[in-house]
């Protein structure tokens, strides 16, 4: 419950629960309404672990719709091979409008590059609705390492190419692609250290196994505000209104920005009027 509240906080609450979700209510209402959709409980399908963003946003998005709908919305996380095994899943369902996928980008548009042959083609997904915006951030345990500022963190880096570890939620995530472009634009070099999604990533970065992660904030601020993990700045274009005093890496890097979405699709051939 403190992740999906830190989550409101930073993505604004009264945005997601009530303009998007109007949005999402409007569009999958649509799609079967001589049905008097739903009648019975709808599921939601993670394709990543609990505990991190793209698990605490659909939780959000499913405790609004079941209270609107008067009927269950299950979030349902099906993990593994970086969101392609849940995907699969959800493109393989009945398209009837009660099994949806709820996912950032990786399984929708990254993973199509990355893997040879997947079980599922990510075009024919019947898109539905962006439910949030969360910009990326750099988090390191400050047991390990002593920047204070992006600035300080580049110079060491440069000065020490391979000795700094970084989490990520897995090859091909948004942490991923986030650390390659500020390893590109910084001109450094980090070791890289995939897990099976954000909550592991962040147990491992708590633990001193890694060093630093470029995390979706809102899971993240809890643990900083708790003092356990140290935030260096935020990937967003411009500084958030909520965190005014977070430099973003772009005062560093011109430029640099990584801010992830997660959207809501249905399985192929859901039609959108009945």
């Amino acid at each position: 419950m403190r992740d999906a509240q830190a989550q409101a906080s930073i993505c604004s609450k009264r945005s997601v629960t009530v303009l998007v979700l109007l949005a999402l209510t409007a569009a999958i209402d649509g799609s079967a309404r001589a049905e008097s959709y739903p009648n019975r409980a709808v599921k939601i399908i993670v394709p990543f672990p609990a505990g991190g963003t793209a698990d605490a946003i659909p939780r959000l998005v499913a405790d609004w719709l079941s209270r609107r709908w008067a009927q269950p919305v299950i979030v349902e996380n099906r993990t593994g091979a970086a969101g392609n095994i849940g995907a699969e899943f959800a493109y393989r369902s009945a398209p009837d409008g009660y099994t949806l996928l709820a996912s950032p980008p990786p399984p929708l548009v990254i993973n199509q590059n990355l893997y040879p042959q997947l079980g599922y083609d990510p075009t024919r997904f019947e898109p539905i609705v962006v439910i949030a915006h969360v910009p990326n951030a750099l988090i390191v345990n400050p047991n390990s390492v002593r920047a204070s500022s992006v600035a300080e963190l580049v110079e060491y880096l440069q000065e020490n190419p391979e000795k700094v570890t970084a989490a990520t939620q897995g090859n091909g995530t948004t942490s991923h692609l986030t650390s390659e472009l500020f390893q590109l634009m910084a001109k450094v070099k980090l070791r890289h250290v995939p897990y099976r999604g954000s909550a592991p990533a962040l147990q491992g970065l708590l633990a001193g196994d890694v060093d630093l992660m470029f995390d979706n904030l809102g899971v993240s601020l809890p643990l900083v505000e708790a003092g356990k993990l140290k935030l260096l700045a935020v990937a967003s274009a411009k500084r958030l209104p909520s965190l005014p005093n977070v430099p973003t890496i772009a005062e560093t890097l011109p430029g640099f920005e990584a801010v992830a979405w997660y959207a809501i699709v249905a399985p192929p051939k859901t039609p959108a009027t009945s």
